[in-house]
């Protein structure tokens, strides 16, 4: 199974709860928790790992720059949250 480190499981953990977002979305989201400056990078390597489509949208109409990319959870990293929430919850009730 491939593992996500504490950064990715965070934006995994966002993706789940407010499906396709854009990184400036992600960013805005968790308060400061994702840093703008990083936050693409790491949604690019979140792609590389198959944890996360993206998809280029339309430009809205007025805007500047490039279009925004949008980034959704595959089915490998929805796998992977709920093995390690399944994980946790053992280990949870094994410490009781």
């Amino acid at each position: 199974m491939k593992r996500m480190s504490n950064k990715e499981r965070e934006v995994a953990q966002w993706l789940a709860r407010l499906g396709p977002a854009t990184g400036w979305a992600l960013v805005e989201a968790s308060a400061g928790a994702i840093k703008r400056g990083s936050v693409y990078v790491l949604l690019g390597r979140m792609v590389d790992k198959g944890f996360l489509e993206s998809e280029v949208g339309e430009r809205p109409a007025g805007q500047s720059g490039p279009p925004r990319r949008t980034y959704r959870l595959t089915a490998l990293a929805r796998r992977v949250l709920a093995a390690e929430a399944q994980i946790a919850a053992a280990l949870a009730e094994g410490s009781t």
